[in-house]
């Protein structure tokens, strides 16, 4: 059994922070936009940023200390997005009795072994060409904020290289630091605004209805798993780790019904996020980077706690900053990805396909491009590839 001690590094507190810092200001006012549409008070809006962030915390920290690898969880943006399009004429109550049901599919998912049976089914250059599509939007965006800030992200980038040149290890601190450092010279650091008040959880009853039912537990279900699940599986793969896929995807399902009743709609594994925990940057030996993501989980549960004040943090890192620490830190999972993707011929055009379906954004149905990169891939390699 690996000591969390030994194994723990300055790289692995920083990518768990970075992790942290990119999961939530990058998807938690679509949280907020969710909870809005549903009607909720502000008190309910705190406790939803509560419970995803405490579940996503010790559901990252168990899971991570338990196998001994960098598994981090999250909460479902793009079921959050759905939320916010679907909840009209939804109660709260209604909607919060959605996420149990929705809750309780996951977990059987999970227990039943079918999603693993599925995951299983999927090539591994499908699955680098998912990961690699999921992660490249967000190397683009980083590229994509220099015109507007080239003072902030230019010194990032740069720092990026000279980190890459002198200090691999420590690379993406050091684009972290400067990033900060130069933000609050510009002085576009406002960390004086934050409202610092704790977060608390508040009881919502369910209600089990029709409305509920295919309102939003249904949708929430396919879309968590498909657009959540898949990358978040193929990104463990990607990157070497054989973290067992249905005892995983059962303990958020039975998190996320645990934290229903507050807020908590869905948790998933993470692949953006968990793809910094499980890069180079955290650490060189692939088995010492299982404590960045037991340290996002720590940030995460710091977060939870600190809910009142998340709509303050958010607005005191400037985006440009938090899109650059992002992209710079993915660049070489992106590479890797691409390259175990590209490398064999055979499988080298489905493997593209998926990779570019997926960087498209294509939505469909309400579920997102990762499910349609497989789906893509799959068909490329039915239609191109005789069977044997």
């Amino acid at each position: 059994m690996r000591s969390f001690q030994r194994d723990l590094s300055l790289s692995a507190v920083v990518a768990g922070f970075v992790a942290m810092l990119v999961g939530v200001t990058s998807s938690i006012v679509v949280v907020f936009q969710a909870a809005q549409a549903l009607g909720a008070t502000p008190a309910q809006v705190t406790s939803w940023i509560w419970s995803i962030c405490v579940g996503t915390g010790l559901t990252s920290i168990g899971l991570s200390v338990w196998y001994r690898r960098p598994v981090l969880t999250a909460w479902a943006t793009p079921g959050a997005a759905m939320l916010v399009s679907a909840a009209a004429g939804v109660t709260m109550p209604e909607a919060i009795g959605g996420f149990i049901v929705s809750a309780l599919l996951i977990t059987l998912s999970g227990m039943t072994g079918l999603f693993a049976r599925v995951m299983d089914r999927i090539p591994q250059p499908l699955a680098a060409g998912l990961l690699g599509g999921v992660l490249a939007r967000f190397a683009l965006d980083a590229f994509g904020a220099m015109p507007g800030d080239p003072g902030l992200v230019g010194a990032m980038f740069l720092a990026y290289l000279f980190g890459r040149r002198f200090w691999p290890r420590y690379a993406v601190p050091g684009v972290l630091a400067v990033g900060l450092g130069v933000a609050w010279a510009l002085g576009r650091m406002h960390l004086d605004t934050v409202d610092w008040r704790l977060g608390t959880p508040v009881w919502t009853t369910p209600e089990f209805t029709l409305r509920g039912l295919f309102g939003v537990a249904l949708p929430l279900f396919v879309v968590t798993m498909a657009s959540q699940n898949l990358p978040g599986v193929a990104a463990q793969r990607a990157a070497g780790y054989d973290t067992p896929v249905s005892p995983v995807i059962a303990t958020t399902g039975l998190a996320t019904l645990l934290l229903a009743p507050f807020g908590g709609y869905a948790l998933n594994l993470a692949a953006i996020t968990a793809s910094i925990c499980m890069s180079r940057e955290a650490h060189e030996d692939p088995a010492r980077r299982w404590p960045s993501a037991v340290m996002a989980g720590v940030f995460y549960l710091g977060v939870g706690l600190a809910a009142g004040a998340v709509a303050g943090l958010i607005g005191a890192f400037p985006k440009a900053l938090v899109l650059a620490v992002a992209g710079f830190a993915l660049l070489g999972t992106i590479g890797g990805g691409l390259g175990v993707a590209m490398a064999d011929l055979r499988w080298r055009e489905p493997a593209l396909v998926t990779f570019l379906v997926t960087l498209s954004g294509l939505s469909m149905a309400g579920i997102g491009s990762a499910f349609w990169g497989v789906v893509a891939g799959a068909v490329c390699v039915a239609i191109t590839t005789p069977r044997r």
